[in-house]
């Protein structure tokens, strides 16, 4: 079910958004300075050609470069890439056979909202193990 709902997926959304995704990567490329953030984009272009049977978890060594790095993108692109999921996310929601991909996109909020410390792994691998302290 997760591959047809992927395809039905690419077609719809999956292919505009990660070209989004990619050129802006490329550019963040261009502008070495960024590259952490081109990273991050090419990250959630492959997030967003296949999310059904994906899932973001918390990067355990993500340090505090990542959590600066998260409020630069959060001003200067985070907030309006996550406006353009969450009305897209409205829109497929609209109708019944769209709800599927209005999650999907409502999925995608918190890694386009701020993506460095975070990484994209199958729904199907185990949950990392909470941090507890052994004597």
């Amino acid at each position: 079910m997760k591959t047809l709902l992927n395809v039905i997926w690419l077609i719809f959304s999956g292919l505009w958004m990660a070209l989004g995704y990619a050129v802006a990567g490329l550019i963040c490329f261009l502008l070495i300075v960024t590259i952490p953030f081109g990273i991050a984009c090419f990250r959630i272009a492959s997030y967003a050609l296949w999310p059904f049977g994906n899932r973001v978890t918390d990067r355990r060594d993500a340090g505090l470069a990542s959590g600066v790095g998260n409020v630069i993108w959060l001003v200067v692109a985070g907030i309006w890439i996550t406006l353009g999921h969450i009305l897209a996310g409205i829109g497929f929601c609209v109708t019944i056979i769209g709800i599927p991909f209005g999650i999907a996109h409502f999925k995608m909020i918190p890694v386009s909202l701020m993506p460095l410390g975070r990484e994209i792994v199958p729904s199907s691998a185990p949950a990392a193990y909470p941090h507890y302290r052994w004597g």
